[in-house]
């Protein structure tokens, strides 16, 4: 079980997911990391252990990005170290992950076969490449559906994209996942007690659908 956090907001969100992951700590503690675009790059921060220990990194403190995501680890696939933390991220895409993605080293095979090298033992980062793969050659949200096409598990994920950077993406099969909204702000989020100190407005994403989260709306897809 991890705990996954994503927000899109006319204001720097790092804070925010930080103390919404510390929320969320009662799910994983063996690392925690986040995820912003700012500067038309993915800027990543990750840390062994509890959420203190990423919040104690000066890099957090000037951390910029109005859309974000953060993740609460407890390992199932790899050792609980800063390469296996979440968000796994190529130079496209960034990705937080709850749950199992049971075909995850078959699929592992065939990118490794068109040469795509992996960084971690975590099958997260298969959604990472595929939906980097996928995206050559359509949009951001046909390339989330494409790629969940290939997943067989349970999952809750929230993604973000370099080249998108006015959307946060949330999927959900078998895990939950709650959205959250608020006025200039839209949140994703692996249940509601992480969301409700920034807004009462939740509802939940229902099994094999996908949001869509700009500042100003949430669309859902199925």
């Amino acid at each position: 079980m991890c705990g996954i956090i994503g927000i899109n907001s006319n204001k720097s969100v790092s804070a925010s997911i930080i103390s919404s992951l510390k929320k969320l700590e009662y799910r994983g503690y063996d690392s925690a990391g986040i995820a912003t675009l700012s500067n038309g790059l993915i800027n990543e921060i990750k840390s062994e252990g509890r959420v203190d220990n990423l919040e104690k990194n000066s890099l957090i403190k000037n951390m910029e990005g109005t859309i974000g995501i953060g993740h609460v680890r407890w390992a199932t696939h790899g050792v609980p170290n800063i390469v296996n933390a979440h968000p796994h991220s190529s130079e496209q895409v960034s990705v937080v992950h709850n749950g199992i993605i049971e075909n995850s080293d078959e699929l592992k095979k065939e990118l490794e076969n068109k040469g795509f090298k992996f960084k971690s033992q975590t099958d997260t980062e298969v959604v990472t490449l595929l939906i980097t793969k996928t995206l050559k050659n359509n949009g951001p949200l046909e390339s989330v559906f494409k790629t969940l096409k290939k997943l067989k598990g349970s999952f809750a994920l929230g993604i973000i994209f370099k080249n998108f950077s006015n959307i946060v993406i949330g999927a959900r099969r078998g895990s939950p996942l709650a959205v959250g909204y608020s006025k200039d702000e839209n949140y994703i989020g692996s249940d509601s007690y992480a969301l409700k100190s920034m807004t009462n407005k939740i509802s939940y994403l229902d099994d094999g659908e996908l949001c869509l989260l700009t500042k100003d709306e949430v669309s859902f897809y199925d």
